[in-house]
């Protein structure tokens, strides 16, 4: 029995989608739903560096635009 010519190429879309899909995920989707790791990478590496000595142009250290302030501790 000859499987029709629309079948393959629906199986053959649905192989294509489906490896792009499983190429992607560790890739893009699964730092997006777990940054943890990546927060732990990123405070290691920067552990020795101080923002102020290496700010470009004596410019201030990025600060809140909106003005929050921090609640005080009593």
């Amino acid at each position: 029995m000859a499987i029709s010519k629309n079948v393959r190429y629906i199986m053959f879309l649905g192989g294509f989608v489906g490896l792009i899909g499983a190429t992607m995920y560790p890739i893009a989707i699964s730092p997006m739903m777990d940054v943890s790791e990546y927060k732990k990478i990123q405070k290691e590496a920067r552990k020795n560096i101080r923002q102020e000595d290496i700010q470009p142009g004596n410019m201030k250290v990025w600060s809140d635009p909106f003005g929050r302030k921090k609640p005080d501790s009593e």
